[in-house]
């Protein structure tokens, strides 16, 4: 009696803990292939490193009918994206607008960074405007004052803005935002980044949205940020 009992409990145990893994499965699914709806944002693309390794960017544009892409070019004063140079040239073979991210530092100066950027990013007329990425590394524990950071990032904008002719946007995470106010200080577009739901941690409209990051796409490896435009 006991042992029938002790093997129905087990059954039951056992097809709770397999409906909640089909559960987990159906959700991570839903997640990884989710993107907004294109009614709402008709303009969808997305942003990529060197970790997504090599892309078919024709196959890419084809399947899923990508309206523009970011690469990151460089991060800090001296690192560069080791698969920059091929991701710029063939997006450009694709016909894909594309647009280049600095990842910003705030343990270096913000002019060896500009020259970082200009010096691994070429001038052209198809490129998006850069995207300067703020956000905290771990790899840098500086947290200098308000005015100083707020300073370094104009002192960055002018340099690399010179060489593109371009306003660049701000890519600003929430955590970023609410330390330094960047969206309060500098006057430029920006790029909201925030999983599902449109980011509403500004002070004014944002431009672009990081939707996801980890999208996947087939032919790219990782997960990939899924981005939308609206202007």
């Amino acid at each position: 009696m006991a042992l029938r009992v002790l093997w129905r409990r087990t059954r039951v145990f056992a097809g709770i803990a397999l409906a909640l893994a089909l559960i987990a499965l159906t959700g991570l699914l839903l997640a990884i292939n989710w993107v907004p709806d294109r009614q709402a944002f008709p303009r969808q693309g997305l942003d990529v490193s060197e970790g997504n390794g090599e892309i078919n960017w024709w196959g890419v544009k084809k399947t899923y009918g990508i309206a523009f892409a970011y690469a990151r070019a460089t991060m800090g004063a001296t690192d560069r994206d080791a698969r920059f140079p091929e991701y710029w040239r063939g997006l450009y073979e694709a016909g894909i607008p594309r647009g280049a991210i600095h990842v910003f530092s705030l343990c270096q100066l913000a002019a060896d960074q500009a020259g970082n950027l200009v010096s691994t990013v070429p001038r052209s007329d198809d490129q998006l405007p850069v995207a300067l990425l703020l956000d905290f590394e771990s790899d840098c524990p500086a947290r200098p004052e308000r005015h100083v950071v707020i300073g370094e990032i104009n002192r960055f904008l002018a340099g690399v803005e010179a060489h593109t002719g371009k306003p660049a946007i701000l890519k600003v995470s929430s955590a970023f935002e609410s330390k330094y106010r960047v969206s309060e200080g500098i006057q430029r577009k920006l790029w909201s980044v925030q999983a599902f739901f449109p980011g509403s941690y500004f002070d004014k409209p944002w431009t672009m949205w990081q939707a996801s990051g980890f999208r996947r796409i087939e032919g790219v490896s990782g997960g990939v940020n899924w981005d939308v435009m609206v202007k």
